[in-house]
């Protein structure tokens, strides 16, 4: 929609925006947990990864979050932006995001052709041919903007990387990211639902690999939210053994929850109600449970060197990790179409005149937060700029 909105500005050109689902932004819709986390106004030339993250810095720089938050205020959507630098639309609503994106492809010189899913592109002198089933549409220019595989309950699939592998372009090794992360903990069931304000470090053999500080939630599978959405990148990935350590109170000391733990001791607290108001009611019952102190007993038992180990799962909870959920389950695709056969300041195929390619399709993720929709914006504004500027 972005590339398509771009071309357009070439009042000469005529577009067609290729859909193969009844309608446009139906993955758009599911961002955000249907809020739709538009942009980032952090999200400049860092935060990207691939083989050649630097690739997004002319897109980016071009059409940066700033710009990107005037466009949309353009086309009538008010937005809202959080401390964290998330931009949202202030309705709190993904469609409204995806209407104000629907009402602008309403122009003359854009034509939108739901429900048609191409099944092929090939180039025959200056001209592509774009067949679907028994349909062939003629194009001086082409935009890959199929999106990544990630998110295939909702259209995510291999169309683009398999469109563009007939001209020669290849791929890296496709993996989820932003995605939850399972455990073979059994403790988890019990915590199921369960959300927590943590600071999470995933280890890999004991060694540090990432970590962040933000909500995790548990689910049947192991663990979710926006924290380990970011630290889930190429996560269990490989031999070794992987764990995430919780810290479930980043903001006090080992110290200042021994002292509060003295002084629920001389208040008599039940065992059970020993962490109450500290951590959510099932999540305190767990870590006691696996400190090793039954609930039956009082809390005047508890010696100093219990304590301690309350207060050391409290800090350092530890949870084996053993792969990531699908690509199913994934929000963004890690890998894609190799991005040195592109121009990064057009966005056009070095392999093929006329051929762009933007967004996820490519070997380009960003970190959790609204990077990856300004990736979509910037790179494919970028490509219609360039297309529709140079089209016959």
């Amino acid at each position: 929609m972005s590339a398509a909105l771009a071309a357009s500005e070439n009042p000469n050109v005529q577009v067609k925006l290729f859909e193969r689902h009844n309608r446009v932004g139906r993955k758009l819709l599911a961002t955000g947990n249907g809020r739709c986390n538009l942009s980032n106004i952090y999200a400049g030339t860092c935060g990207y990864h691939g083989q050649q993250a630097d690739f997004t810095r002319p897109a980016l720089s071009r059409f940066h979050p700033e710009e990107t938050l005037l466009w949309f205020q353009n086309l009538g959507l008010f937005t809202v932006i959080e401390d964290s630098g998330r931009v949202y639309p202030y309705s709190d609503q993904a469609n409204s995001v995806v209407d104000v994106l629907r009402l602008a492809l309403n122009k003359p010189n854009i034509s939108v052709l739901a429900g048609f899913d191409v099944q092929k592109i090939t180039k025959t002198g200056t001209q592509f041919q774009v067949d679907c089933m028994d349909e062939q549409i003629f194009c001086d220019k082409i935009i890959v903007a199929c999106g990544g595989l990630a998110g295939t309950k909702l259209g995510g699939s291999m169309s683009g990387y398999k469109l563009l592998s007939r001209f020669g372009h290849k791929s890296t090794r496709l993996r989820p990211a932003l995605v939850q992360l399972k455990t073979d903990w059994g403790g988890v069931v019990a915590l199921k639902g369960v959300r927590s304000n943590c600071h999470v470090r995933v280890l890999k053999d004991g060694a540090l690999f990432s970590e962040s500080t933000g909500e995790v939630q548990f689910t049947e599978y192991g663990l979710s939210g926006p924290v380990i959405f970011e630290v889930s990148r190429d996560a269990c990935c490989g031999s070794g053994q992987w764990h995430a350590e919780l810290d479930f109170l980043p903001d006090y000391t080992e110290e200042q929850l021994i002292n509060e733990l003295y002084r629920r001791q001389n208040a008599h607290m039940p065992m059970d109600e020993l962490l109450t108001g500290m951590l959510h009611n099932r999540l305190g019952r767990v870590i006691t449970k696996c400190s090793g102190i039954q609930n039956k007993r009082h809390t005047s038992e508890l010696s100093h060197y219990e304590i301690k180990d309350i207060c050391r799962s409290i800090k350092a909870f530890d949870i084996s990790l053993t792969e990531p959920m699908g690509m199913d389950c994934a929000q963004v695709t890690a890998g894609g179409v190799l991005t040195s056969d592109f121009d990064p300041d057009t966005m056009e195929s070095r392999l093929v005149s006329g051929l762009y390619a933007c967004g996820e399709v490519l070997d380009i993720d960003g970190d959790c937060g609204g990077y990856n929709l300004q990736w979509a914006w910037s790179s494919g504004r970028l490509a219609g700029t360039s297309a529709g500027k140079e089209a016959l």
